[in-house]
């Protein structure tokens, strides 16, 4: 559906990503555990508010409407109505209308939605915002509280890790289906690391990772599902990060970039979007992605391109397999051979295509309401050239993001242009 005004994404901020295997993450095995806390979520929505304001030079008060995109605060922090939460974060937003979204992992990717919808309905400056925090819970406890993306009356009792035994489901048939062996799986997660460790702000960015370990089941890497069926078939490092952490962008008509005395070349524009949900009552091919190929083929569809006019994207690697798969879904690769992209170069930050440039969900981390704001803001990041060490070396016009929600239920999709 094209957009009734252009909006472009002009700047935003990021938390760092923190959770265990951070060295800023304070648990038990860490020195300073008892002296001192890891940030709140208010403090968190703060920092990346703070920043997101500072990076756009945005006058506050100018700001139309504002979104934040979170799926379990209730949960993890005791703490819902976050749309009042984030209007606390500046005295300017008193008084101006904000709204949370929930859509499990693809809540953040809502709230850019909701922001869109207002722009083309008259809005020039809207604040996103995406947090989650979730760290607070034991593995046990927090992979119940992530239960709620699944069906959980059908679904919770098939492992403790409901999630990650949903994508050994999918781990299982694809390599039955197709021969996936465990070296090209464990590729995903060497990537997803490398990039992570050229990012200051992801989650693993002191962590490391190679082929050998990832491609096997060792002590480092070991299988951890109960289910007996679905244990031999995922490990530790095909595993998105529990992560703390926000982000926060700012939308903008063309109107909207003129108030803040900016060109349409320094900012970058969403082109497309596509938006696709599933029922949560059923579950499709285990080896197909059907709901992401639905959103993005509408996204590249609603910017008038196709997918081999991309130049970079952020896609939803909540698992390994979800990578993999949506290389295919996205018709990179006919359906089966989606790893030979990474094999071959194509996928890596110096490739044609690269994908997930500050590690993804499993090195740049998942702090599940954030990362559907993270995803097109690194695109933004990446088309300015504002990443660092792990900046793409040549000019990026189209990329595209996938945030998907639950086991390939609620999708949003973004295509975006870089304006210079």
């Amino acid at each position: 559906m094209t957009l009734a005004r252009r909006a472009f994404i002009t700047g935003g901020a990021h938390t760092a990503y923190l959770g265990k295997g951070h060295p800023d993450f304070i648990w038990k095995g860490h020195k300073d555990f008892g002296a001192r806390e890891n940030p709140t979520l208010e403090q968190t929505l703060q920092a990346a508010v703070d920043g997101c304001l500072a990076d756009t030079g945005v006058d506050p008060a100018s700001i139309d409407r504002l979104y934040i995109g979170n799926f379990v605060g209730e949960l993890f922090v005791n703490q819902g109505h976050l749309g009042a939460a984030l209007v606390g974060t500046n005295a300017a937003f008193e008084g101006k209308p904000a709204a949370r979204l929930e859509a499990a992992c693809a809540s953040g990717g809502l709230a850019i939605l909701a922001g869109l919808d207002v722009i083309a309905a008259g809005a020039d400056l809207v604040l996103v915002a995406g947090v989650e925090i979730q760290t607070t819970a034991s593995a046990r406890v927090g992979g119940d509280y992530l239960a709620r993306a699944a069906h959980y009356s059908r679904q919770r009792g098939i492992d403790d890790f409901t999630f990650p035994a949903l994508f050994a489901r999918r781990i299982k048939a694809y390599k039955e289906a197709y021969g996936l062996s465990d070296e090209d799986l464990g590729r995903f997660a060497v990537k997803a690391y490398a990039n992570a460790n050229k990012n200051p702000l992801a989650h693993m960015k002191a962590a490391r990772m190679t082929l050998e370990q990832a491609g096997s089941t060792n002590d480092k890497n070991p299988h951890f599902l109960a289910n007996p069926e679905l244990n031999p078939w995922l490990r530790m490092s095909d595993c998105s990060q529990v992560s703390d952490g926000a982000s926060v962008l700012l939308l903008a008509s063309e109107a909207g970039v003129a108030k803040l005395g900016r060109s349409l070349a320094d900012t970058v524009e969403i082109a497309g979007r596509g938006h696709a949900v599933s029922s949560l009552y059923t579950d499709g091919d285990p080896t197909a992605l059907s709901t992401v190929r639905r959103a993005t083929s509408g996204a590249l569809a609603d910017a008038g391109i196709k997918a081999s006019d991309l130049h970079i994207a952020e896609v939803h690697d909540c698992f390994t397999i979800a990578e993999l798969m949506t290389y295919e879904a996205l018709g990179l690769a006919p359906k089966g051979e989606g790893a030979a992209l990474l094999r071959d170069g194509r996928t890596q930050l110096d490739g044609d295509l690269p994908v997930n440039t500050g590690g993804g969900l499993v090195g740049f981390g998942h702090p599940v309401g954030a990362t559907g704001v993270k995803q097109p803001l690194e695109i933004f990041r990446q088309m300015k050239g504002r990443c660092g060490d792990y900046q793409v070396q040549r000019p990026l016009h189209w990329g595209l993001t996938s945030n998907m929600g639950g086991d390939d239920k609620t999708v949003v999709s973004l295509a975006i242009r870089n304006q210079s």
